[in-house]
């Protein structure tokens, strides 16, 4: 369990070794022809110098240092500054800082069954510093595995899209900001015994793989086709339907059930073909 501790200011102790080295030098300069007792006391000096830089410890914002002394977890050190620790305790760097992750882009299969490209952004930071020492071997390897895993994961739970699955409520094409929120969970889940937090996962990558993805495209495009000719059909439905009630109402033309027949199916042909229409002028009757 993490013990964040503060340690003592290192200010008097840069002091104190910055004096000592100068009496150190002193003595040894002093006493190398006149006296041994002199050349001791530069030694001593020497050697307190040394206790006290090695003691003095100096810590960059948003950085840490865990504590340990013969192998015995002390408590991990947060504060920025510079600080005097005991000379013998062993210190281990880690970043609080907010990282990026961005691995390779995965080839899986969906839900469905269908080869997918996919590739997730991460931020993360290390939140509980004695899980990150000393939980796993690396945080940093840990946290790139399992992110790999947690998107490998979330693709084969949802289809990529419903054309195949219509009845999917969640597909990662149109899923958006739930599957975002369905990885950051997963991700915060495998994570959390690394001292890891998630503070942000999104999809940065995601297509069909390249060996189905033209036979796809074709096949988004005929649903889009058929969808639009759909409703240009049910227009053109509502608009002969409107003619023929404003012909009747009005008393315009009186036509019989072949000319209404034959005028349902030019006007169909006008509404719904891709090209414009060439009129054709009728210089007889209506019946010629």
């Amino acid at each position: 369990m993490e013990k964040v501790i503060k340690p003592m200011s290192g200010y008097l102790a840069l002091v104190l070794s910055l004096a000592l080295l100068c009496c150190g030098i002193f003595c040894i300069v002093s006493g190398a022809d006149r006296s041994v007792t002199l050349v001791v006391m530069g030694v001593i000096c020497f050697i307190a110098f040394g206790f006290f830089i090695k003691g003095l410890m100096i810590i960059q914002p948003n950085h840490s240092r865990v504590l340990t002394f013969f192998g015995r977890y002390v408590g991990s050190v947060k504060d920025n500054g510079l600080f005097f620790i005991n000379p013998l305790y062993a210190t281990y760097k880690i970043s609080l800082r907010s990282q990026n992750f961005q691995g390779q882009t995965l080839k899986v299969n969906d839900k469905m069954g269908n080869p997918i490209e996919i590739g997730a952004v991460i931020v993360w930071k290390v939140s509980d510093t004695y899980k990150a020492a000393f939980e796993v071997v690396s945080y940093t390897d840990y946290v790139s595995i399992q992110s790999e895993a947690a998107i490998r994961h979330l693709a084969v739970s949802f289809p990529y899209d419903n054309l195949e699955d219509e009845n999917a409520d969640i597909t990662l094409r149109d899923g958006a900001e739930k599957v975002n929120q369905i990885l950051e969970q997963e991700l915060s889940e495998r994570l959390a015994p690394a001292g890891i937090s998630v503070q942000e996962a999104r999809i940065s990558h995601l297509a069909y793989a390249s060996e189905i993805a033209g036979a796809m495209l074709q096949r988004q495009q005929a649903t889009a086709i058929v969808a639009a000719r759909t409703k240009i059909v049910e227009g053109a439905v509502g608009m002969v339907d409107l003619a023929l009630k404003k012909l009747s109402e009005e008393n315009i033309v009186e036509l019989d059930d072949d000319k209404k027949a034959a005028m349902v199916s030019n006007l169909m042909v006008v509404l719904c073909g891709e090209k414009a229409a060439t009129p054709i002028l009728n210089t007889g009757t209506l019946y010629q």
